[in-house]
């Protein structure tokens, strides 16, 4: 899948259906019952995806928006869509701040994710931090440059990373209004403390990051056979929609895909170890295999690499230095 030409600044632009069938644009999407998907492509770098659910009066909200600007713009839409309902929960999927970093702006509600998410929240790269990186005085080098095209677009003044306020382990269920929800922790996979949100009785799975559809996904931690094991766990749902964390809304036969591109890497991953290949090597994008090689950045399977060598065995890697490596890989 490829960007439409002509793109707008700010995640505007529409792009190729995903395979559930519904058009990749920018805004809220009804899935049936009272579910919807809130789109934003480009799905690339930070443009995330959130979830809705709506039963009588309340509302539940999967994830919210990188930045305030972003997730007022969210809030404005659901507003539209659900008028006079009030959001009562909102649940976190993980702890990378395109999911979670617009929570301040509902500080009524309560916050639901992970143990493990929660502590994520407070050991990540921090809004400030992310701003200098990515502003007009971050580094002239290769990752400066490559910190300001994908990361400039975004609003980090003002952000209070707000966690939490409710935390489990393994399963938890929620009522919303007579609607059951279902949180499984599936990670650690692509974070720490990973979570999807099943709401049986409306065919949907808002699966956040453990999804990538039509870009090559991070694995931040691993290890790789957890985030397959996470796969084959929204099969098993049997859901009409799945929502991922970026890209189109995709069905079972889109899980499946995406699945076997995890196998890939895992296969790939212990090749080129044993190979003595560094990651980085291992991570460059012309060794993703035809069936991958129309994934957007590519460059991002390096990461991904260091998580999968972390776990076989090699050394841990500063993370400027694999986002040095990052910049370096990325297609001119």
């Amino acid at each position: 899948m490829t960007d439409t030409p002509g793109c707008a600044a700010r995640g505007s632009c529409t792009r190729m259906s995903g395979m559930g069938g519904l058009e990749y644009r920018r805004g809220m999407h009804e899935l049936g019952r009272g579910a919807w998907a809130y789109l934003r492509p480009p799905g690339t770098w930070g443009w995330s995806n959130c979830g809705l659910l709506v039963s009588g009066g309340d509302a539940l909200l999967v994830d919210t928006q990188f930045d305030l600007p972003l997730t007022r713009e969210l809030l404005t839409a659901v507003a539209e869509v659900a008028p006079g309902v009030e959001i009562r929960t909102v649940v976190t999927t993980h702890a990378n701040g395109d999911h979670c970093w617009g929570n301040q702006l509902l500080p009524r509600v309560e916050v639901v994710g992970s143990s493990a998410c929660g502590h994520g929240m407070a050991h990540e790269v921090q809004p400030a931090e992310l701003a200098a990186l990515s502003g007009s005085r971050s580094p002239d080098s290769p990752l400066g440059d490559y910190m300001r095209r994908h990361f400039g677009a975004f609003d980090f003044e003002g952000i209070e990373v707000t966690p939490p306020t409710r935390t489990f382990n393994g399963r938890l269920d929620l009522q919303v209004g007579d609607r059951l929800v279902q949180l499984s922790e599936v990670g650690p996979a692509h974070t720490d403390g990973d979570v999807i949100v099943h709401v049986p009785d409306a065919g949907v799975v808002f699966a956040g990051d453990i999804l990538f559809m039509g870009g090559h996904p991070i694995m931040w931690t691993g290890p790789v056979r957890n985030w397959i094991t996470a796969c084959d766990q929204i099969a098993a749902s049997g859901a009409e929609h799945i929502v991922p964390g970026h890209g189109p809304v995709t069905d079972l036969a889109g899980v499946a895909v995406f699945r076997g591109y995890l196998e890939w890497v895992a296969d790939w991953a212990q090749k080129a170890y044993a190979a003595g290949l560094p990651y980085w090597e291992a991570g460059d994008p012309d060794r993703v295999p035809a069936a991958y090689a129309g994934w957007g950045n590519p460059e991002r399977l390096v990461i991904t690499m260091a998580a999968a060598y972390r776990e076989l065995g090699d050394e841990p890697h500063e993370l400027m230095d694999i986002l040095a490596r990052v910049a370096d890989a990325e297609p001119r």
